[in-house]
C-alpha cells in the first residue's frame, strides 16, 4: 500500500500542496486569502496554457479545449458582475462601493467559474483532488481529540482573529480560529472544523466523504469517510444530516433507473404506497415538523429573512439592491438577502442575477445527472452539484466558494473527461 501521493506537474503540485496545507492556513486564519488567489493564480496558468499552447512543455499544455458547460458558468458569472454594477447604478451607491463590492464579486462569484476553468484546461488529474481532500481527513481525525474536549476542559472558544482580515471579507469570522463555537439555542458546543460556522463544515463533510469514496487506497479512504462523517455529526447540522444520504447514496442509486429490474420494484413500490401512503405521509409531516423544532430559531430567522428578501425584491426587479442591508429586530439583524443564495440573487442582483446562476446549475445538473446513469466517473461530480443544491438553500454559495474550491475544479475535471471521450 502506497501511502505517499507525488504530483506530476505544475498545476498538480499546486493544488496538492494547497490542500495538503488546509489546516495550516485555517490556523493562521489566511483560508480565506488562499481561496481566491489560488483561484486567480489557477485561472493564469489557464489562459498562459490556451494561449502558448504547444510553444509549452507537455506537462503544461491545455488538457483540451474549454467545455461547453465551462463557458456557461464564466457567462453566468460574467453576468452577475454586470448585475452587480446595475444594482449600484440605480441606487447610486458610489464609485467606492462599487469598487469595494467588484472585489467582492473577485474573491466569490468569480470562483464559480475560475475553478472548473482551470480544472477544464489544466492537467490536474481527480485523484490528485481525491488523495488531498483524504489527507485534509487525516489531519481532522488528528486534531479531532483536542477540539472535541477542549469545551470540556475549559479552553476557549475563539482562539484569535488574524491580522489578514485587514484585506476585508464578509465578517471577522472568515479569519477567526475557533476550538469550537456554543449554540445560542442550547448552550452545548458544536464544532465547526476549518470552516467560518458549523452548517456549512457539515456540508464540507459531505464533501469529503464523496470524495473519500473514489479513494483506491484503504488507509485513504478510510481517513477520509470517518472525518467526513465526524464533521457531519458534530457540527449538528440538520441539512447535512440529511444531505450526506441524498449526496453519497443518490448518485450510486441513479444508475439503477436504467435497470428493468429497478422498474419493477417501483411498481411494488407504488402499490404499497397506494395502501399505506396515508401513514407515510403522516409520519413524514411528523417528521418534518420535529426536524424544523430541532433549532426553532434558526428555522424562525432563515424563513423571516427569505420572506423579507422576497416582498422586497419587487423594489429592483431587474438588478437588485445591489448589497445586503441590515435586517430588522425580527431577524435577530441578519442582513437581508443572507442564508439563502436564490432569495439572496433575488434582493441583491434581482432576475438578473437569479438567472446568472440558475442556467448554469439547471445544465451543469443536467450534464452530471446524465452522465452518472452512463458511468461511474459522474457519481461525484453528481454528489458534488447535489451539494452545491442542497447549500444554495441554507447559505449564500458564492460566499463559501472560497472553501468549495475542490469541489468547483472536479466540475471542470469532469467536464474534460466527458469532452476528451466524446473526441475519441
Amino acid at each position: 500500500m502506497s501511502l505517499s501521493f507525488r504530483p506530476e506537474n505544475l498545476p498538480e503540485a499546486i493544488v496538492y500542496k494547497t490542500l495538503v496545507f488546509t489546516w495550516l492556513f485555517y490556523a493562521f486564519g489566511a483560508l480565506y486569502v488562499v481561496g481566491p488567489v489560488l483561484g486567480w493564480l489557477l485561472f493564469a496558468l489557464a489562459v498562459i496554457a490556451l494561449y502558448f499552447g504547444p510553444a509549452l512543455r507537455p506537462s503544461l499544455r491545455p488538457a483540451g479545449p474549454v467545455p461547453f458547460i465551462v463557458w456557461l458558468w464564466i457567462a453566468g458569472m460574467l453576468v452577475m458582475l454586470i448585475a452587480l454594477w446595475g444594482g449600484h447604478l440605480q441606487w447610486g451607491l458610489g464609485l467606492k462601493q462599487t469598487i469595494k463590492s467588484s472585489i467582492g464579486w473577485a474573491k466569490g462569484w468569480a470562483l464559480l467559474a475560475l475553478f472548473p476553468l482551470a480544472g477544464a484546461v489544466l492537467q490536474v488529474r481527480r485523484e490528485v483532488l481525491v488523495r488531498g481532500q483524504c489527507v485534509i481527513g487525516l489531519w481532522t481525525l488528528i486534531l479531532l481529540p483536542v477540539m472535541f474536549a477542549a469545551p470540556y476542559i475549559g479552553l476557549p472558544e475563539r482562539i484569535f482573529v488574524s491580522p489578514l482580515k485587514a484585506v476585508g471579507g464578509p465578517g471577522p469570522e472568515y479569519f477567526s480560529v475557533y476550538f469550537y463555537t456554543l449554540d445560542p439555542s442550547t448552550w452545548t458546543p458544536r464544532w465547526q472544523f476549518y470552516a467560518p460556522w458549523s452548517p456549512f463544515a457539515g456540508l464540507l463533510g459531505i464533501v469529503m466523504v464523496a470524495f473519500a469514496l473514489e479513494e483506491k487506497q484503504p488507509f485513504w479512504k478510510t481517513c477520509g469517510i470517518v472525518a467526513g462523517l465526524a464533521m457531519i455529526v458534530l457540527t449538528k447540522s440538520r441539512m447535512s444530516l440529511v444531505g450526506v444520504v441524498v449526496c453519497t447514496v443518490g448518485p450510486r442509486m441513479l444508475p439503477l433507473v436504467a435497470k428493468v429490474y429497478a422498474w419493477r420494484m417501483a411498481a411494488a413500490f407504488a402499490t404499497l404506497m397506494a395502501i399505506f401512503g396515508g401513514a407515510v405521509f403522516t409520519m413524514i409531516q411528523g417528521g418534518i415538523y420535529a426536524f424544523k423544532n430541532a433549532r426553532a430559531d434558526s428555522t424562525r430567522v432563515r424563513e423571516a429573512l427569505q420572506r423579507i428578501a422576497y416582498e422586497r425584491w419587487s423594489e429592483a426587479y431587474w438588478f437588485g439592491h445591489g448589497t445586503v442591508q441590515p435586517g430588522p429586530h425580527l431577524v435577530e439583524y441578519m442582513p437581508i438577502g443572507s442564508h439563502h443564495t436564490w432569495y439572496g440573487l433575488l434582493f441583491v442582483k434581482g432576475l438578473t442575477g437569479f438567472l446568472a446562476m440558475l442556467i448554469p446549475l439547471l445544465v451543469q445538473t443536467f450534464i452530471v445527472l446524465v452522465d452518472c446513469v452512463r458511468h461511474p466517473r459522474g457519481r461525484l461530480p453528481l454528489s458534488i452539484v447535489l451539494v452545491m443544491i442542497v447549500l444554495s438553500f441554507g447559505e449564500n454559495i458564492e460566499i463559501e466558494a472560497y472553501l468549495m474550491w475542490p469541489a468547483l475544479m472536479m466540475l471542470g475535471i469532469h467536464a474534460r473527461e466527458m469532452q476528451s471521450q466524446a473526441r475519441a
